[in-house]
């Protein structure tokens, strides 16, 4: 089969190897699509900590059922998503349902081999069934949306609650559009206008910019003259984490989704006076996975929302670094196998 491979930062090339043989509690999935995450794009850089070259990327991957053990429950031709979280199940965490933040995690793509390639062997538990009426491109969006449903999940996000989104970019998308299915009433703030008319023309969602001088006033206006019940902020900009306490209501709720590698600072006087609630949020559950699907299904949920660029397997490797790493205009993209 093929696969492309990520030898080291800057460096990525087709190779031809074998088609990996299942262990006992796995399946053979053949490669539909897959999504091309900020992971991806770091990796190929040589900017994403803790993560060891050569490496097959891609961990938002959809497939078909190639090859299962006799006493599986999955069966040939099924289309499955991937819940790239491969958890220990022994931790307290796990123990606890909360494999996203198992202590010893593995992700498909990042800490072991992922899609970028033809046929990939998978735990069966990290497999779920998904409908065919929801096309493989829109199947590779799933695990993207399952980090904004789980960030919606933690901020327990409830109809009619004023919920602003900092950062347009596929998490943030993600996490508004998860908020508006809720019946939240949404905005999103970005700096970039190309991504506000995104947010406005295919979310249906009030777009901010937060650098304007009447940002704090655009924000009353849409939310009755409140600031926010709950910030779900998926910048990973420290100046933006920094100031979401200033963009909450008294009683509000910070969810950070994002992540800065360094220290924050909130200012003390501020998050007292306010009782604020604040929330990490990391990698998703199958229940968020199960959500999702339930929205698309619904219709509350479409891939126009996120994607809005595909490449081909066959020659998305010949140009990686200008068509998907360079590429200005990428917003969400996904890799389509034939």
């Amino acid at each position: 089969m093929k696969s492309l491979v990520c030898e080291k930062p800057f460096e990525i090339a087709y190779k031809e190897v074998s088609i990996p043989t299942i262990g006992i509690d796995q399946a053979l999935i053949k490669v539909k699509a897959v999504g091309i995450c900020g992971t991806d794009i770091h990796a190929y850089a040589g900017r994403q900590p803790f993560f060891s070259y050569p490496r097959v990327l891609g961990h938002e991957i959809c497939g078909v059922v190639e090859t299962v053990n006799s006493a599986s429950k999955l069966k040939t031709g099924q289309q499955v998503v991937v819940v790239p979280c491969v958890a220990c199940g022994k931790c307290s965490a796990c123990m606890e349902g909360k494999t996203n933040c198992c202590e010893d995690v593995s992700l498909y793509g990042v800490h072991q081999d992922g899609g970028f390639q033809e046929f990939l062997a998978v735990n069966e538990t990290n497999l779920i069934p998904v409908p065919a009426s929801i096309s493989p491109s829109a199947s590779s969006l799933i695990e993207c949306f399952a980090i904004g449903a789980h960030a919606n999940a933690r901020a327990q996000t409830a109809k009619q609650q004023n919920v602003l989104v900092v950062g347009a970019g596929p998490i943030g998308i993600g996490a508004a559009a998860i908020a508006k299915a809720r019946g939240a009433n949404v905005v999103v703030a970005d700096i970039a206008e190309s991504r506000r008319e995104h947010i406005s023309a295919q979310l249906d969602i009030p777009a901010i910019d937060p650098t304007s001088e009447n940002y704090i006033e655009s924000l009353r206006s849409h939310f009755n003259g409140e600031l926010a019940c709950t910030v779900l902020d998926a910048s990973g900009n420290k100046q933006s984490m920094t100031n979401s306490v200033n963009l909450i209501r008294h009683g509000g709720k910070i969810v950070f989704i994002g992540l800065y590698i360094g220290d924050l600072q909130l200012d003390d006087p501020t998050f007292h006076k306010k009782e604020t609630t604040l929330i990490a949020s990391r990698n998703a559950t199958s229940d968020d996975f199960d959500m999702v699907i339930k929205y698309f299904e619904d219709g509350a949920l479409s891939e126009s929302m996120m994607l809005n660029q595909t490449f081909d397997f066959a020659t998305v490797g010949l140009d990686y670094e200008q068509s998907v790493v360079n590429n200005k205009t990428l917003i969400k993209g996904v890799i389509q196998f034939s």
